[in-house]
């Protein structure tokens, strides 16, 4: 499975917000000019996460977005659902009735227990763990 530019990015944008996570809302154009994103892609992003909950905004001229909970409340893997709806490694496990043989299929269970173990990786990943891995590389 390859991750889209959407969940890549979007962890981006999350590790931006948890690093500044105690200094109120950020403005998406500082965070595209740190990450080297469009303001267009990084909007669009949002949406999808202010949704889920993750992401709060702010209106006025010291408006911006930040963080809805704390950067150790929020995972790798909260964010790759969101933006990618949960994606899993085979299309048959979301959805069987793709697949003939997916009712006796030998892998089936294989892919199933992959992609569990995967989403448990990235559930074991927080924005904070993130950020601080960011700040001791010194971006």
């Amino acid at each position: 499975m390859k991750l889209s530019t959407r969940s890549r990015y979007g962890a981006r944008l999350m590790v931006d917000l948890a690093r500044h996570y105690r200094e109120g809302p950020v403005q998406v154009g500082e965070i595209a000019k740190r990450e080297g994103l469009s303001v267009k892609y990084l909007e669009q992003l949002i949406i999808p996460l202010k949704q889920a909950k993750l992401i709060k905004s702010v209106r006025g001229p010291k408006g911006g977005h930040m963080l809805a909970k704390s950067p150790d409340k929020i995972t790798l893997g909260d964010i790759v659902r969101v933006l990618e709806g949960h994606a899993e490694l085979v299309d048959c496990l979301k959805e069987p009735s793709l697949c003939d043989r997916s009712t006796n299929c030998v892998t089936r269970g294989a892919w199933e227990m992959a992609t569990r173990a995967m989403y448990k990786e990235l559930d074991g990943v927080s924005l904070s763990q993130m950020a601080r891995d960011k700040e001791k590389k010194g971006k």
